[in-house]
């Protein structure tokens, strides 16, 4: 412990933070962490030189994070459990509101991503009139392993589903927020864990929002514990929450049509069972079968998808009514 004392006192010092100018409005990062006291210190103290405010949500660490946050100069919530990434950014969010800031900034806590790109992405989200700033991971300098890649560009089309079909780097979480958007955000997020980044942009196409994308690096080799979890598990929990949210969104799409390709596989079973019953007198078991399953699973599936598709409507105008 003696060791970090010495290395991040030295950092402070060499990290002298000049008092920035609020004409723009006052600007906020969002630092969430588990267990980063290894690199939390340090992050600290560069993302103070291009923020009034920085926040770190110790999301029930184990370790020294918050006291090291704290000793680097930042602003610290510790929830009493490790609650999720989501949870952690709904807090700052809410701190933010709060506190009246006009932007935030999101920026991982394991060193990935180069808190000396914050005037990049918050730059583009002053100055060219959007709500939300997405970082998008590319370039030579982006260290991210070829697996990753595919795993995040599945996740990336996936996402889009749900966002209008704007595909950007749905798992990046260096992003920049205007109030606008912090506002709308931090009471419709839902998701656990780290599902976070792909319904933020599902919930910002909900609202309205206008999202943009500016290139940053991000970096791998040398990290320890970059995932919390196992990227696989991690990779098909988001998986299943988006297609739950764009179930929610377009049930007939997701839902009904399906429904709609089971029926009909399960009736070209059945008429090649009736052809063969016409021609030999004999019914094909296995036929007869698949084509019974396939039919019932396939009209419940279609009727499910109608039903979830024309139930918004008939709660609206239930409401209507009786308001």
């Amino acid at each position: 412990m003696g060791i970090k004392k010495v290395c991040l006192s030295a950092l402070i010092k060499k990290n002298r933070v000049k008092k920035l100018n609020n004409k723009d409005g006052t600007s906020i990062a969002i630092i969430p962490c588990y267990n980063e006291e290894a690199t939390v210190g340090s992050i600290v103290l560069k993302v103070k030189r291009h923020v009034n405010k920085v926040l770190v949500i110790d999301d029930g660490s184990s370790d020294d994070t918050a006291k090291i946050a704290k000793s680097a100069g930042a602003v610290v919530i510790s929830h009493d459990k490790n609650y999720g990434k989501s949870y952690a950014i709904k807090t700052g969010f809410r701190y933010a509101l709060d506190k009246n800031y006009d932007f935030v900034i999101t920026i991982d806590g394991d060193g990935q991503h180069n808190a000396d790109e914050i005037p990049i992405v918050l730059g583009d989200l002053k100055n060219n009139g959007h709500d939300i700033t997405l970082g998008f991971r590319t370039g030579n300098n982006t260290e991210m392993p070829g697996w990753r890649k595919i795993g995040k560009r599945l996740l990336d089309y996936a996402t889009s589903f749900g966002n209008g079909g704007f595909v950007t780097d749905s798992q990046c979480g260096f992003r920049a927020f205007n109030k606008k958007a912090v506002n709308g955000l931090a009471t419709r997020l839902n998701g656990d864990a780290f599902c976070v980044e792909s319904e933020q942009l599902i919930r910002a196409h909900d609202l309205g929002l206008k999202l943009n994308q500016v290139d940053v690096t991000c970096k791998y080799n040398n990290l320890k514990n970059t995932s919390k979890k196992n990227s696989v598990t991690h990779g098909f929990s988001v998986l299943r929450y988006i297609i739950g949210l764009v179930a929610e969104k377009h049930p007939l799409l997701l839902i009904g049509v399906p429904g709609l390709i089971l029926f009909l596989i399960g009736l070209s079973f059945g008429i090649m069972t009736l052809q063969h019953f016409n021609s030999e007198h004999a019914i094909i078991i296995p036929y007869a079968l698949i084509g019974s399953i396939f039919i019932i699973i396939g009209v419940f599936t279609l009727l499910m998808g109608l039903v979830l598709t024309a139930l918004p409507n008939i709660i609206r105008r239930v409401n209507a009514e009786s308001d």
